[in-house]
């Protein structure tokens, strides 16, 4: 039986090529058969305010006719490693909203592309499957993994990505043969040395010809992805476009004379349709995926681990702008602001849907590009400032005796990092309003910095907090750029922070100070949770939840290869040898002891500081470092990749922990993968993977873990039993010449750049039962230090009496706080009396023995300001009605299953009574009228 196949040209996006949509446009219009797919909505959009009513009715014309398609529809290709869920989500949102809103459902996206993000996540895969799509595209997977799947006909899969989910999370899943490379040898660019012709000669087609049939041996069914594109392809696209063309006509001239060949031109979700077709006729078996394509290597020695932690500065300031991000949105509702300021709110949306993209919060852009980004987002914090301010007035307004309220100016220092901030320095009396942006009650340790002297600070019931004076470390009192009188830091608890909610506290100084005193270490050792080795200074022991547990933590660095086409670069790790170097044998330390935290300043050398903190009420420890400026010498040129590493007694069987974008945890084992046999060529980059949030171990027989979670995205590892180590900080004095065309040696005030974070220890049983688990732990302080209660200042010249006659010093924007398992993911406004809510279960299956069971969350009431008067299901990016979706099912056992679609049985009832799985995220659009309003 003679055999007939597809073969299917993809023109392919790429952020060069907005400068040449015009002709493709055109061309498109003019041709009948030609299609064009387009990704990144931030670039669509930015071409699109620019048209006139013409062209963007051709464009329109194209969608509507199906030549032109929007795929994976997010604001940007957002990076699949450093990226957490919750500003992946939104970012897709965002997107997902301006092109229905514009295009409408003739223009919804089904189809993922993520073809240049440099390795794949699972929990990015289960993000594709809530939304509905039907299948996704991967352009970058290990070179080893790559060759035993085309090997093994295995490039196309259904990827189970998640465990809690099931079935549900699968998704269709097709590696590319070519990644989104034209096939060299019927590549028509500029860059390709390609021949004219005017009669299609015969070589190229039988060139082209072998290419299907080298596609035909790997992929399990006739249908053959000829991708047609390249960084900045299409600058003489009308010249591209005319050789497809006559190589189409070629090919249609031999079908008459019996070829088996059909060449078309079609898109992503066409080759799905035909593939689908295909299971479903000859009930094929599709391989099951159940891990992640983590780490990513394109060569033996081009290991991709490096970008997991370069620029880490600009990696932490994309977790605050998420933070602020949250908080502006639920203020936004919560105040019932009107349409006024959804200009103010884009701003920040878009900018942190850029900061997502795979050469931006993965540090692999040129160092004006990256101030670029910062400029954005510092735009964006500041055009959402006012929200928060008005939301605030609106909230805390009373009007109790008639007089008029003035407004408060409520403002957020985010300089504080560097303990610097001129309100709190120079105020006799300030503000302090503590929003809480999670779904239950929680304490926050609020820290401002100020100058000497004795403050009191008041609560909103009138009762006087202990107060604590802590005295700045030097390193940071001397960091490049600080402009600031302060010389302490100011440290009081905010307990029982309401749900979405704030309270107030009266800050006033007076001129006695109090300063915490200088101990000897005898007295922290009685005092604290860690202890110290009295010879080197180190920390050699922590005790937490009932563990006493023998522990060592140091700082390392590594040096760049320094081989001249294998260095460290942004992208890459590529360290010289595989011990890294210890960097300093003595650590001098000086302890403060209060009854509010207790703190070890610690200084390891010129350029490396930590300060470890324990607090009272907390479960963990906090280690505050700071790296820098780092050390760079032009003469050796080496990279210092600096790691903070953590040394127990575990014995933990060459096995650890990492999350997958701050969601489910994926269980590593060094020099070793789940799903192919691993050949062992860099056995430190090669065992270096993404952390998010969260790395951890474990020792079964001591039935112990210890945990370390982060504030920003780093690679981490666990090379050695018993170990965890973390890159913090990285120089990179040669280029890796994968696409950046520069060093990465950060600067910021004529100095080579200083960068502080935390890290947050936490250690326990995980195997017998208790009242609360180490799992249940470790999502507390997550979720609180990823959404940290956010600080607003403001001066008053109120006495607090005054004050408190006048304002609200506490809030609550839910009328009852939500179970520890639930959170509410999202709160923004949606239109016209409609807001978009988001629920997630927090927790995975068998994580706790009470917390991972399903949950009944009831809605009636439960929000201050609003009533909720009607609400409908949408899948996860909130541009489809869930009962509306329906997705191909590539799992074909016997008989189709029923996972067409996302629906969940147990939907909302008329009293707004909703269920959740373990880990389920749920999204509604809700219809309500407001009890206050603005």
């Amino acid at each position: 039986m003679k055999r007939s196949s597809i073969i299917i040209i993809l023109f392919l996006s790429d952020p060069g090529l907005r400068v040449f949509l015009p002709v493709v446009l055109n061309f498109c219009t003019h041709s009948r058969t030609a299609v064009f797919i387009y990704v990144e909505s931030a670039f669509l959009f930015k071409w699109w305010k620019e048209q006139p009513r013409l062209v963007r009715s051709k464009f329109r014309k194209l969608i509507n006719n199906g030549q032109l398609e929007l795929i994976s529809g997010a604001w940007s290709m957002n990076d699949e490693a450093t990226t957490h869920y919750q500003s992946i989500i939104d970012q897709f949102t965002y997107g997902l909203k301006a092109i229905d809103a514009v295009f409408g459902p003739r223009g919804r996206p089904k189809v993922g592309w993520q073809i240049d993000s440099f390795g794949h996540s699972k929990q990015m895969a289960s993000i594709f499957s809530q939304l509905g799509f039907d299948g996704i595209f991967l352009g970058r997977i290990d070179y080893q993994d790559k060759k035993i799947r085309f090997e093994t006909k295995t490039a196309e899969m259904l990827w189970r990505a998640s465990d809690s989910l099931g079935q549900k999370s699968e998704i269709f899943t097709h590696i590319l043969y070519n990644g989104y490379d034209a096939p060299k040898d019927i590549c028509f660019e500029e860059f390709c040395d390609f021949r004219e012709f005017f009669d299609f000669p015969q070589n190229l087609w039988e060139n082209l010809i072998e290419n299907v049939e080298n596609q035909l041996k790997i992929y399990k069914t006739n249908n053959v992805i000829l991708t047609m594109g390249y960084d900045f392809s299409y600058r003489q696209a009308e010249v591209l476009f005319r050789k497809l063309d006559t190589l189409i006509k070629y090919g249609k001239a031999l079908q008459r004379n019996g070829s088996q060949y059909n060449l078309m031109y079609s898109t992503p979700s066409c080759y799905l349709k035909a593939v689908h077709e295909s299971t479903t006729k000859l009930n094929i078996m599709w391989p099951k995926k159940f891990d992640d394509f983590f780490p990513y290597a394109s060569l033996p020695t081009r290991y991709w681990t490096g970008f997991y932690t370069s620029r880490p500065a600009l990696k932490r300031f994309e977790r605050i702008g998420n933070n602020f991000l949250q908080v502006c949105k639920q203020l936004y509702v919560l105040a019932r602001l009107n349409n006024t300021y959804r200009t103010n709110l884009a701003t920040l949306q878009e900018a942190m849907g850029v900061m997502q993209h795979h050469d931006a919060v993965t540090g692999t852009e040129q160092q004006h590009v990256a101030d670029d980004y910062a400029k954005l987002l510092t735009e964006g914090l500041n055009k959402c400032s006012p929200i928060a301010m008005t939301s605030l007035n609106t909230l805390s307004s009373t009007k109790s005796n008639g007089s008029k309220q003035s407004t408060i100016p409520y403002t957020s220092c985010f300089l504080r990092n560097i303990s610097q901030c001129k309100l709190t320095e120079e105020a006799e009396n300030f503000i302090a309003t503590i929003y809480n942006p999670l779904s239950r009650v929680i304490d926050y340790y609020v820290r401002v910095p100020v100058t000497k002297g004795h403050y009191v600070v008041v609560s909103p019931n009138g009762d006087e907090l202990q107060a604590q004076l802590i005295p700045i470390h030097p390193h940071v009192l001397n960091a490049p750029g600080r402009k600031s009188k302060a010389t302490l830091d100011l440290v009081f608890v905010a307990t029982e922070l309401p749900p979405l909610g704030f309270k107030t506290f009266y800050v006033t100084k007076r001129s006695k100070p109090k300063l915490s005193r200088n101990h000897r270490q005898s007295e922290i050792e009685q005092k604290t949770f860690v202890k110290f080795s009295r010879i080197n200074g180190y920390l050699n022991k922590i005790i937490i939840n009932q563990k006493a547990v023998p522990i060592r933590q140091e700082f390392y660095y590594y040096k760049s290869a320094s081989k001249p086409k294998e260095p460290s670069g942004a992208y890459l790790f590529n360290p010289a040898h595989n011990t890294p170097i210890k960097i300093a044998e003595r650590v001098k330390n000086k302890f403060y002891i209060g009854e509010v935290v207790k703190e070890i300043h610690q200084t390891f050398n010129t350029w490396i500081s930590q300060i470890i903190r324990i607090y009272p009420k907390e479960n963990f420890v906090e280690f505050n470092w700071s790296v820098g400026p780092l050390p760079s010498t032009n003469r050796t040129r080496h990279s210092t990749e600096v790691i903070s590493r953590f040394v127990s007694s575990l014995h933990t069987n060459a096995t650890f922990y990492t999350d997958s974008n701050g969601r489910e945890m994926m269980k590593r084992i060094i020099n070793w993968r789940p799903s192919w046999k691993l050949h062992v060529t860099q056995p430190t980059s090669g065992n270096y993977y993404p952390v998010t949030t969260k790395i951890l171990i474990r020792d079964p027989k001591k039935d112990l873990e210890v945990a370390v979670l982060t504030d920003r995205a780093q690679g981490g590892t666990s090379l050695h039993n018993g170990h965890i180590e973390l890159m913090l900080h990285r120089n990179c004095l040669k280029d890796d010449k994968l696409g950046v065309g520069e060093i990465l040696n950060e600067f910021a005030f004529d100095k080579p750049l200083v960068v502080r974070g935390s890290h947050y220890l936490v250690a326990g049983s995980y195997l017998t039962p208790s009242n609360e688990s180490i799992a249940s732990i470790e999502k507390d302080i997550a979720q609180r230090k990823h959404l940290e209660a956010w600080t607003f200042l403001s001066k008053t010249n109120y006495d607090y009496t005054s004050y408190k006659e006048l304002y609200n010093m506490e809030y609550s924007g839910l009328k009852r706080a939500l179970p520890k398992n639930v959170h509410i993911l999202t709160l923004e406004p949606w239109g016209n009396k409609k807001i978009l809510l988001r629920l997630e279960h927090i927790f995975e299956k068998h994580e706790d023995l009470i917390l991972s069971r399903p949950v009944e969350i009831n809605l009636e009431d439960l929000f201050a300001a609003f009533k909720l008067i009607y609400i409908r299901e949408t899948t996860l990016g909130g541009n489809q009605w869930l009962d509306e979706n329906k997705r191909r099912d590539f799992n074909v056992v016997g008989k189709i299953s029923n996972r067409k679609n996302l629906s969940n049985r147990r939907n909302v009832n008329s009293k707004f009574i909703i269920n959740l799985d373990p880990l389920q995220i749920r999204t509604f659009v809700i219809w309500i009228k407001s009890l206050k309003t603005k």
